[in-house]
């Protein structure tokens, strides 16, 4: 299984990302992450949809991505080939035998503290798709209370070629 990152540029209208969705789920591929947004052009968006397949699958999401009307442009990444991050915001319950502990793993893995009361902790990370991954089991051993993660952002990384 190999996994992909779809970097689709599409027309910022109501009703695509139902239609990209729709895409994913009629041939049953699964999608791992979506994240939509405005560009700095407010007449389109991008997604950028991270799945994963065999080789044949791979290929035909492409395909089929391109064959959307709504779809201006696609590009296809291997996670070598682009910067990817993606946000997370985590809130654990936290007592005075673990609360140093916890400060430690903030400041090695460069997590902000965004709000705190006497027993719970928001924390930030904005960091690899890894990275975050990595956080919550970390973060495993204190209890967890709420996550809300964006899924993963990517943009090819920059090159002598790019147009500008």
């Amino acid at each position: 299984m190999k996994t992909r990152i779809y970097s689709v540029l599409v027309e910022n209208r109501s009703g695509v990302l139902c239609k990209v969705a729709g895409l994913f789920s009629r041939r049953c591929f699964n999608i791992d992450s979506l994240a939509v947004g405005e560009t700095d052009d407010p007449a389109t968006s991008r997604m950028t949809i991270v799945s994963s397949g065999d080789e044949r699958t791979i290929e035909q999401i492409e395909k089929q991505l391109n064959k959307k009307l709504d779809v201006i442009k696609v590009n296809t990444y291997a996670e070598r080939q682009c910067i990817a991050r993606e946000l997370m915001l985590v809130k654990i319950k936290y007592n005075k035998n673990n609360r140093r502990e916890i400060m430690e793993l903030c400041e090695i893995m460069k997590v902000d503290i965004v709000d705190m009361s006497r027993h719970f902790m928001m924390l930030q990370i904005c960091d690899t798709p890894d990275r975050v991954r990595l956080l919550i089991d970390m973060l495993r051993t204190v209890s967890i209370v709420e996550v809300a993660r964006t899924g993963t952002l990517a943009l090819a990384k920059c090159s002598e070629n790019d147009e500008g």
